[in-house]
């Protein structure tokens, strides 16, 4: 989040064109599900839960809005058990010409894990930048808070925390609210709301498909903001790798 799009990064892909060569040379951000391991992406609200332990996956995707894209790689590694570590970033352009890229590095570990029927916290901290911007980059916290429901068939993501603008010296609260419905025994949908302390939501819906159970996952979402649809929105396509145990 997963997206993560936390503090003031969306993150969320641009470049449907450039996604056979460049995603995977890479390795490769409410409605009402959910496999053993993170839901991640192609949410940007994020989940009560961690990559397996002593595990790493690698999230990617491409993220089309109008002639801007990007290209994403999100590493992270669980070797502990209960403290995850993702160090990744972004590539981005606009039409022909490259931007700005973004960088992003954040912690996550878990007060309570998900149980089925249940719920699960933690608590995820970093630092992140914007695509497309050369600006510096904004620290952020959030609390995942998630609930199973119906064996897992359901389950719901809430996240609230706090970044701090420091290009503007701003401080801003932020949202997310998200959710996953299993369809069959590899696919789910997914719809989710997000936002900061101000100005119109954003939503997202999407499928996400096994194609491996727990290693080999790909993902499709639809995105805009409330009050901007017919002005903005955009398309992504995403591919998560899942590793055996490492450590």
């Amino acid at each position: 989040d997963d997206r993560k799009s936390h503090g003031d990064v969306t993150i969320q892909p641009y470049a449907f064109d450039y996604f056979p060569m460049r995603l995977l040379s890479a390795l490769i951000v409410l409605l009402v599900g959910a496999s053993s391991v993170d839901a991640a992406r192609p949410m940007i609200t994020d989940d009560a839960r961690l990559t397996d332990a002593g595990a790493c996956q690698v999230e990617s995707w491409v993220h089309i809005h109008g002639k801007q894209r990007e290209l994403w790689a999100l590493p992270a590694c669980n070797p502990g058990g209960n403290f995850e570590m993702t160090l990744g970033g972004a590539l981005a352009y606009d039409g022909s010409r490259q931007e700005s890229g973004a960088a992003v590095i954040q912690f996550k570990t878990l007060f309570k894990p998900l149980a089925i029927n249940g719920y699960g916290i933690g608590l995820a901290a970093g630092y992140a930048s914007q695509p497309g911007s050369a600006h510096t980059g904004n620290p952020y916290f959030y609390v995942p808070v998630s609930f199973s429901l119906a064996d897992d068939s359901v389950v719901i993501h809430t996240n609230l925390g706090y970044t701090r603008e420091r290009e503007n010296q701003e401080n801003r609260l932020t949202w997310g609210v998200g959710s996953e419905i299993q369809l069959t025994s590899r696919s789910y949908l997914i719809a989710e709301s997000y936002g900061q302390g101000k100005g119109n939501p954003f939503f997202q819906v999407g499928i996400r498909h096994w194609i491996v159970p727990n290693h080999v996952q790909i993902d499709t979402t639809y995105g805009s903001q409330f009050g901007a649809i017919g002005h903005q929105h955009w398309f992504s396509i995403g591919l998560r790798l899942i590793s055996p145990t490492l450590f």
